[in-house]
């Protein structure tokens, strides 16, 4: 993504990239906003040069912390903004001035009608994770922190789907874009495998889950609501496999020490909703599992994002009940993929597989807190590794941020059937004349 998207967008021009997580998305546009920062003056207080939108808290704290080693390397001031977190302290940020807001629609829009943070003298927008954003029901905030941005700043967007509303905001706010996609928005992941195992009841189905997350390797299970993502990390510990909930009905606080858990290995799984599935960008996850079928295949695609990144081996497996048999399968062919769930008990050779080598089972009394996790350096018993990384927050309910909230190897392509878009340039072409747009069909 880097390699596609960075001459584009050095040269001045507005980008569109469509890519899947973990294709580099954040160096793409961050590498660019800080070479243009770095040219500038010093911060201004309350007005903000460059302005990156995410969907999520953990979202926006990810970005911030892959960014911040360089801003400061770069005598750059840098401002994470999102909710659950002291918006007197983000006020006081804002006001000594700074280069770069990384924000969530909702905070960022209540710190603009506090007169804390102002947009006139933003230079370059980025909205990441587009589509979700939208699927959030964040458009509306979003177009109104638009308005309030210069219309001849630069603009890019990142989205692993074009269509719906994130076309509304190209056609409105990225004129003459360039387009750059990786892959195609159907495409699997080579390194990727997947599997559709049926249990004969949920008893069973939470046996099968044990098993499965039972090894050594970093595994993340998604839930549909946020008592399902409790009720199994705690029927996951009580079998002596360390696990987390992660939903955003916890509070911020818990929610970032159960990442920071499970990024810093005191947890070997993580139980998450849905939500989560676009935010959680942590290295080494090795096993992704779906306790019954998620509703739809975007949803599908976006949650087996976890594993398999950046060329790593992975699996994605579904763990269903026979009622779902008829959407299982429907699914899997959504995605093109031609298999039928398979009957499956614990001790199949298909299940010590995908497990790999088996863990020591821990009591519950060894399992160290979620306050202790992430935070004292070592307190507590390591279950694997894994360098510190970003999350994502899930949640049965909405997240909250907003009160208007409802519940790939690059190859450059032409205008979308839209219209929008135009081809990327070769890396080191010069800037040119932009072409003219196509006629719509």
């Amino acid at each position: 993504m880097q390699a596609s998207t960075l001459p584009d967008v050095l040269a001045g021009e507005n980008v569109l990239g469509r890519a899947k997580t973990g294709s580099g998305k954040t160096l793409a546009f961050g590498l660019p906003i800080l070479a243009r920062l770095a040219a500038g003056g010093p911060a201004t207080p309350r007005r903000p040069r460059a302005l990156v939108l995410v969907p999520t808290r953990e979202l926006a704290q990810q970005v911030s912390d892959a960014l911040e080693p360089l801003t400061r390397a770069l005598n750059l001031r840098l401002a994470p903004v999102y909710g659950g977190t002291s918006i007197s302290r983000q006020v006081s940020v804002l006001r000594r001035g700074v280069h770069l807001v990384v924000a969530t629609p909702g905070r960022l829009t209540d710190l603009v009608e506090r007169g804390a943070c102002e947009l006139g003298a933003i230079e370059m927008t980025v909205l990441d994770e587009a589509d979700f954003m939208c699927d959030l029901g964040f458009l509306p905030a979003v177009r109104a922190l638009l308005d309030a941005t210069p219309t001849d700043g630069q603009r890019l967007l990142f989205s692993a789907t074009l269509d719906r509303e994130v076309e509304v905001l190209v056609r409105d706010y990225l004129p003459d874009p360039v387009l750059v996609a990786i892959d195609s928005e159907t495409s699997q992941v080579t390194t990727l495998q997947r599997h559709a195992l049926e249990a004969p009841d949920r008893a069973a189905q939470v046996a099968l889950v044990t098993a499965l997350a039972g090894g050594s390797g970093r595994t993340l299970v998604f839930v549909r609501t946020q008592r399902d993502a409790d009720r199994i990390a705690e029927s996951l510990s009580r079998a002596g496999v360390p696990a987390e909930p992660l939903h955003g009905g916890m509070p911020q606080g818990a929610r970032t020490r159960a990442l920071a858990g499970f990024t810093d290995g005191f947890y070997r799984v993580l139980v998450a909703t849905d939500v989560a599935a676009r935010g959680i960008h942590v290295d080494g996850i090795r096993l992704v599992i779906h306790l019954g079928p998620p509703e739809d295949a975007k949803t599908y695609q976006h949650r087996g994002g976890r594993t398999a990144r950046a060329g790593a081996d992975g699996a994605d497996v579904l763990v269903t009940l026979p009622a779902e048999r008829g959407k299982v399968r429907g699914l899997l062919r959504a995605v093109g993929i031609e298999a039928r769930p398979a009957p499956t008990t614990p001790e199949d050779p298909i299940v010590l597989e995908l497990a790999g080598p088996p863990a020591p089972r821990v009591s519950r009394e060894e399992i160290p807190p979620a306050r202790a996790a992430g935070a004292t350096g070592g307190r507590g018993p390591r279950f694997g590794g894994g360098s510190r990384a970003g999350g994502g927050h899930g949640g049965g309910s909405r997240d909250g941020e907003h009160r208007h909230a409802r519940r790939d190897g690059g190859h450059r392509v032409g205008r979308t059937a839209t219209g929008h878009g135009r081809p990327a340039r070769r890396p080191g072409a010069p800037a040119s004349t932009p072409t003219p747009a196509a006629p719509s069909a």
